[in-house]
């Protein structure tokens, strides 16, 4: 299992970059998590489109989606080129399942609701949920191989219950949206520092921040992290990887 960052930036992304997307490739499967501004320009310097089975989506913020609708238009015109004769999965909360229903495209694309209270199983890998504290409805997302696991946290306010869900985690890539001190709840979002915490009390192995903000000094942020968490923590940067093999 192999998790490659593609986008990064909270709610838009600076030049250059992208906002939220992750790919992740399992005994050939290739899948992203998140499908934000910018993602699938910055995508194509890892993987053909063509190659690309599925795409998961956390919730509908457009941070989180901006460029979903392209990516199925790349389906189409790659399935008209016969690059490729497989639709594209498409697995979205079924909470919002008005809003990504607009993204199917017939014979293309294959739609999948979850709720998160569901198990689901693409590429050989297991993917389970936990709602989130989010002025949208949004899910973290934990994924295993059956040998290790990493948690996305997505987009949350501080909770206990993300430690919980995130126990032992080889990889926490959990949101820092703010510094610490700063009013992060009020926007439904976590500081540097309660990411930290999250990690720490899950006893992860690794952490990644990311949905960074547009100001300040992003060091800093791995600073406060760093300052409540024990274990390995790191900047989320375009092309950062992490991968997992047999224990």
């Amino acid at each position: 299992m192999k998790m490659t960052c593609i986008g990064w930036w909270g709610a838009y992304p600076e030049a250059g970059g992208a906002t939220s997307a992750y790919l992740l490739e399992h005994e050939g499967y290739r899948m992203l998590i998140d499908c934000g501004s910018g993602a699938v320009s910055h995508l194509q310097q890892h993987v053909n489109l063509a190659g690309l089975d599925a795409v998961l989506l956390s919730h509908r913020h457009h941070d989180h989606t901006a460029d979903l609708g392209v990516l199925t238009y790349s389906r189409v015109v790659d399935m008209a080129l016969e690059h490729t004769a497989a639709p594209l999965t498409i697995a979205a909360p079924v909470s919002d399942r008005d809003f990504f229903a607009s993204y199917h495209r017939e014979g293309s694309t294959e739609m999948m609701y979850y709720d998160v209270q569901d198990t689901l199983h693409l590429g050989n890998l297991v993917f389970t949920f936990q709602a989130t504290k989010h002025p949208a409805p949004c899910a973290a997302v934990k994924v295993s191989d059956g040998k290790n696991t990493f948690v996305y946290t997505a987009d949350t306010s501080y909770e206990d219950k993300l430690a919980t869900f995130a126990a032992d985690a080889d990889l926490v890539i959990a949101e820092a949206s703010f510094y610490a001190g700063q009013d992060a709840a009020s926007f439904g979002h976590m500081t540097a520092e309660e990411a930290g915490i999250v990690a720490e009390k899950a006893q992860a192995k690794e952490l990644w921040l990311t949905h960074l903000p547009h100001f300040g000094r992003h060091a800093q942020l791995e600073e406060e992290a760093s300052a409540v968490y024990t274990g390995v923590v790191k900047l989320a940067a375009e092309g950062r990887q992490r991968s997992w093999h047999e224990k």
